[in-house]
Order: structure tokens, then sequence, then C-alpha cells
């Protein structure tokens, strides 16, 4: 699993590499850490590389999530597969989250 951080457009983007599974979850969520002290910007997950995706990593975006909405900000998940947005409408997660 490969997590990049960038600013773009004032924006915060993650892009995810490989699978977000149990093993690989605890690297994945200290290396997303920087998007939990975001404050007046939009997150951006771009999961266009990512492979896979578990609970566990659902739990990371829910978490994210609810640090942006904490501080008025807003995360937008895009480049996902039609696998993994299978993975997100089985959960419910289709409804929580947004997708560009």
């Amino acid at each position: 699993m490969k997590v990049t951080i960038q600013e773009q457009d004032g924006n915060m983007v993650a892009f995810l590499e490989g699978r977000l599974d149990t093993p690989t979850a605890p690297a994945a969520e200290e290396a997303l850490s920087p998007l939990y002290g975001c404050k007046g910007q939009d997150i951006i997950i771009d999961c266009t590389s990512l492979e896979y995706i578990c609970s566990a990593g659902l739990r990371i975006f829910l978490r994210i999530l609810k640090s942006a909405q904490e501080k008025s900000g807003h995360l937008y998940i895009r480049g996902i597969s039609d696998d993994i947005r299978a993975v997100f409408a089985m959960t419910g997660f289709i409804n929580i989250f947004q997708f560009k």
C-alpha cells in the first residue's frame, strides 16, 4: 500500500495505490494522518490505483470524513473501480460519501 499526499488547487489530495486491507491498514492510517489536521481545506481521496479495500480501510475513510466535518470541510472520493464501488454499496457507505 502506497500513500502520497499533495496539495492541489487548495485541496489536500491523497493518492492510494495497492491494497488497503487488514495488514496494510495501520501503516496506511499513519500515512493518511496529516489529513486529520486539515482545516478549511477539502480532502480528496484518489482511488484510481486502489486495487482493494476491506472494512479496516472503510473505517479509515470514515474517520477522515468525521474529522473533516468537525472542521467544516468536505471529503470527496474519486477514481474508484466498479469492484470498490460495489464494496461501498454493500456496506451502505455509498450513501455516506461524496464521489467525484
